[in-house]
């Protein structure tokens, strides 16, 4: 059994989280981390991680990348293994969660999405195929309310190309100030907001043509909590490092 505290356990994800928990045998939740302690399930909420009642196996963090600092002190101090869901993090923070993860482990996706990480495989077989024949766009679409972009995920898929591509393309993530034809070494990236959208993915293969499109629609949130249910049931007896879905995927 796999002991579970979620952090940001009031938010939409959160309760998504702990629905798809409750469906499960194999695991349970035993406490919450909100700045909203309304409980509304047969666990504890707290407002910090520091006051947590119980000492989780893994703690599931959707919050906000403000929480990491606390977040990352707690599981250090305890040994704690930390999934962490949320986005918009800066390269100073994911720094940080890579040094961390050599002491604890730690796993860290911008999508916990099964059917995207299959996209990323896609992706990647498209680019090595294709090469420097085909301009590549990423179009993300999301909901009004999300403050970060480009997305974590357009980032994880941009980042996937380039590197089957060694590392050769630079991102360019806005056109109308740029007067000039585009360049072969770009990734062009692009974001939509708007209404209730969960979550859109498209990476354009625009060739000579022919345009390939790869894509990907989250109807719910329920797919991103489903995934990292089954992380932190998997991270739970890992030794200290820095996971991700693929390696999930490969079991």
């Amino acid at each position: 059994m796999t002991n579970i505290a979620i952090c940001g356990a009031n938010g939409k994800m959160g309760k998504n989280i702990y629905a798809c928990i409750k469906e499960r045998e194999d695991c349970t939740t035993v406490a919450g981390i909100d700045v909203y302690t309304e409980q509304y399930a047969d666990f504890p909420i707290v407002d910090s991680v520091d006051k947590l009642p119980v000492k989780p196996d893994v703690i599931i963090d959707f919050s906000n990348p403000a929480s990491l600092d606390s977040l990352l002190d707690y599981c250090l101090s305890t040994g704690t293994p930390l999934v962490i869901g949320s986005t918009g993090y800066s390269d100073e923070q994911r720094a940080q969660i890579k040094k961390a993860s050599e002491q604890i482990p730690i796993f860290f996706t911008f999508n916990m999405s099964l059917g995207i990480n299959l996209l990323v495989n896609l992706a990647k077989k498209a680019a090595s195929i294709l090469g420097d024949r085909f301009d590549i766009e990423i179009v993300e679409k999301h909901h009004n309310q999300k403050i970060d972009a480009p997305s974590g995920t357009a980032i994880m898929l941009a980042e996937a190309i380039n590197e089957t591509l060694d590392n050769s393309k630079h991102y360019v993530y806005d056109r109308h100030s740029r007067r000039q034809k585009r360049e072969k070494s770009e990734i062009g990236m692009h974001a939509i907001r708007g209404g209730t959208i969960v979550g859109e993915h498209d990476i354009i293969f625009a060739g000579n043509d022919e345009v390939i499109t790869l894509s990907h629609s989250a109807a719910s949130k329920m797919v991103f909590a489903e995934g990292s249910v089954k992380a932190a049931v998997y991270l739970k007896d890992q030794p200290a490092g820095l996971y991700d879905m693929q390696m999930l995927l490969g079991e």
